[in-house]
């Protein structure tokens, strides 16, 4: 598959706009208030974003025009669910929501199915070697991956040649500004996944929107795991008070999250 066209879906890729934050944050605010054409404009400022995630799946043996078109799905329902409040830079949330789409799309067209099992398994060896290499600066033994992973090492063996290629975590996938976002940013484990990923962005925005009273209270409460007494002794209030606020911060939490 030629993944370097300059001319992809009918775009003259050489000559994809860049976009700098402050058009971002200008296009975001007409967006939100309906204004279709700063859409489009956005959309094709972050064309690139598309095109630097696809040349991941070069051995995908897929089209690249099929996968640009994928990608560039999952970049609108990264527009449309974007929220501007949760600080955060868009290709950073943009990134997962795009490789995702281009993931289901490979699974549900790939004739030989990997089934996710044995793809985590294959992730997590990777993950596990450039640790242990890191730790020793030599190339681990299978068994000696299989025992960092507490995984059979036969079924270390059958996964990594099951998913082809497989690349090192530290590869960039995306860079912006001199922030580089990684393959082992994108590997979705039982502790790990996108949706968990973006339901902890989303409480995090749900915790930055409360005072800052309420806010310190929460994180006692539930991040370090004091008890009403503990905080009310921590804040100087009453533990009537910790109740009342906490339970008050928690329904406006609730709120928030629908």
């Amino acid at each position: 598959m030629a993944m370097y066209k300059v001319e992809i879906c009918g775009v003259n890729t050489s000559k994809l706009p860049l976009l700098t934050d402050e058009e971002k944050k200008q296009l975001f605010d007409r967006i939100q208030n309906g204004d279709k054409e700063a859409r489009e404009q956005f959309i094709k400022g972050n064309l690139r974003l598309v095109l630097s995630i696809i040349q991941r799946f070069s051995n995908s043996g897929e089209n690249i025009d099929d996968l640009f078109q994928i990608g560039c799905i999952g970049l609108m329902k990264s527009i449309d669910h974007f929220d501007v409040t949760m600080n955060v830079k868009f290709s950073t949330y943009a990134v997962p929501m795009i490789i995702g789409e281009i993931r289901r799309y490979l699974r549900d067209n790939n004739s030989i199915h990997v089934s996710r099992s044995i793809r985590d398994t294959a992730y997590k060896a990777i993950y596990a070697k450039e640790a242990i290499m890191k730790e020793t600066d030599k190339e681990p033994t299978v068994e000696e991956i299989a025992k960092k992973i507490d995984v059979p090492p036969e079924n270390i063996v059958i996964a990594l040649d099951a998913i082809q290629n497989p690349v090192s975590l530290y590869e960039p996938v995306y860079g912006e500004s001199g922030d580089n976002l990684h393959i082992m940013d994108q590997i979705s484990d039982k502790k790990n996944r996108e949706d968990c990923w973006i339901e902890e962005i989303s409480l995090k925005a749900a915790i930055d929107r409360l005072s800052k009273r309420e806010h310190r209270i929460i994180e006692l409460r539930y991040f370090e795991g004091k008890t009403q007494m503990e905080v009310a002794e921590e804040i100087n209030i009453s533990q009537a008070q910790v109740s009342r606020l906490e339970k008050k911060a928690l329904q406006a939490m609730k709120n928030y999250l629908g």
